[in-house]
């Protein structure tokens, strides 16, 4: 009876052991195995400095806080903070106001004139920044075209100072950003049905009106997202501020700079930077909360 039971297949199978489980989330088939290299690569270059940049900004030069405490204790440093907050906060205002009317544009105008106005939004990508950031240089100097065309056209009697101030440090971290918030604004707008405009207008709105109280509303997630890109990105900018800024202009990044390569301060320049990427992601995760960062960032134009 025992050796019956034992060759039945309920007898075979409560003697072998039972299989491991693996959770769903640690299996990779064929394809998913093509990630790993991806995986590999983004810990090498991207997860490893960042330990270590935490790491010595608590050890270097002794182990604690004392690197956090120093950016507070001298007046210098909190100044450079606001006024990285100040000069992103401004770009991020001016490039929303040149990015929403372009963007709007491209969804009125034919199919000939949007892929032209598509080809001037992505131009910047295809130059280097520091070749724009240049090319800036020469073009708002006192000699530059800019304060020549003005003197030529009676505008101005004199050179305009644009280089080492607060304006050419805009103009130029606008027309940086200027890509990153035309983009995902126009990439929502585009999904916008215009058939809820008529419907407003047929309900006796003007187009003016219908514009406002419909258009604009859904269109706020793509802005949302524009302003996000816009701000993060400002706060970490270094090469346009160093070429046409000046000392009442430094900003975050040429701070960061400045303590690796002059002073030496390795784990005073990592606590800045550190206290700058989590600034950043407290910044992605209040967004996260109003805002489908993941729909509107990622979808294509």
């Amino acid at each position: 009876m025992t050796s019956a039971a034992a060759g039945s297949p309920a007898g075979r199978a409560r003697g072998r052991p039972r299989p491991l489980r693996v959770p769903g989330w640690t299996r990779f088939d064929g394809w998913g195995v093509l990630v790993l290299p991806l995986l590999a690569f983004l810990v090498l270059v991207f997860v490893v400095p960042l330990a270590v940049m935490l790491s010595r900004s608590l050890t270097d030069p002794a182990v604690g806080l004392q690197n956090y405490r120093d950016v507070f204790a001298n007046s210098v440093y909190p100044r450079v903070l606001g006024n990285t907050f100040l000069i992103a906060t401004i770009v991020t205002v001016v490039t929303l106001a040149l990015a929403y009317p372009y963007a709007y544009l491209m969804t009125l105008v034919g199919p000939g004139w949007r892929m032209v106005m598509m080809g001037l939004v992505l131009v910047p990508f295809w130059t280097s920044i520091l070749v724009r950031s240049f090319a800036l240089v020469l073009f708002l100097r006192d000699t530059g075209a800019f304060n020549e065309t003005l003197q030529s056209l009676g505008l101005a009697d004199q050179p305009i100072p644009l280089i080492r101030t607060l304006t050419g440090v805009v103009f130029g971290m606008v027309q940086v950003a200027l890509p990153f918030a035309v983009l995902p604004i126009y990439a929502t707008m585009q999904g916008i049905d215009r058939r809820l405009l008529q419907a407003a207008e047929s309900l006796g709105d003007r187009p003016s009106g219908a514009f406002w109280r419909v258009f604009v509303p859904l269109s706020a997630p793509g802005v949302a997202a524009a302003v996000l890109l816009t701000f993060v990105q400002a706060l970490g900018y270094y090469i346009t501020p160093a070429l046409l800024g000046g000392p009442k202009n430094t900003m975050i990044g040429e701070l960061i700079v400045q303590q690796v390569s002059t002073v030496l301060r390795f784990g005073f320049a990592a606590a800045l930077a550190t206290m700058l990427l989590l600034t950043t992601l407290v910044l992605l995760v209040v967004a996260g909360r109003f805002v489908d960062l993941q729909k509107h960032l990622m979808r294509q134009p």
